[in-house]
């Protein structure tokens, strides 16, 4: 299953429903996002995909039995059908090299470097974070309130498994 392909069709499906002006809750959108990043973080660590898939599939379920439902209260079946038609092929879709990640253009960061957006918590503040990135030898910059951290994989990986390590022991 393309966990990626499934995440599209549900941001097309949030448009759509963004055009007819209908609300779409806090929540389900946090889901999205934090699905969006579960699946970035698997890619950059493959090694955790077994850990992280079952998280990313209840969030990617959790928006798509919102919108499904709250869909046929406002869109035709033929417009359902055609999204559920989109979601089946999409979980069934065998993943492809190229469909992994879709590659953003950040200004000011080399394109064969990787990145990561962390956003700080309580006990994952700022300061931790960028002491984090020294010692994995990344470079970053604070935009938003979060932290670009960026340099080559496999320092991102151990980045990654730095705050992964630190989140666990809270």
């Amino acid at each position: 299953m393309t966990l990626l392909t499934v995440w599209k069709v549900l941001e097309e499906i949030i448009i759509e429903f963004r055009k007819k002006e209908l609300p779409v809750p806090q929540k389900i959108m946090e889901d999205l996002r934090s699905a969006k990043v579960m699946i970035n973080m698997a890619d950059a660590d493959e090694k955790r995909c077994a850990e992280t898939n079952p998280k990313i599939l209840e969030c990617l379920g959790t928006v798509e039995i919102y919108l499904v439902s709250e869909a046929q209260k406002s869109f035709s079946s033929e417009t359902i059908d055609k999204w559920l038609k989109q979601l089946e092929t999409a979980s069934c879709k065998v993943a492809s090299q190229e469909e992994k990640i879709e590659p953003y253009f950040i200004p000011g960061l080399p394109r064969n470097q990787k990145w990561i957006r962390v956003k700080p918590l309580s006990n994952l503040p700022l300061e931790k974070l960028k002491s984090y990135a020294i010692e994995s030898k990344l470079s970053f910059r604070i935009e938003e309130g979060q932290l670009l951290v960026h340099g080559n994989a496999g320092a991102v990986k151990e980045f990654i498994k730095k705050m992964t390590v630190q989140i666990s022991r809270h």
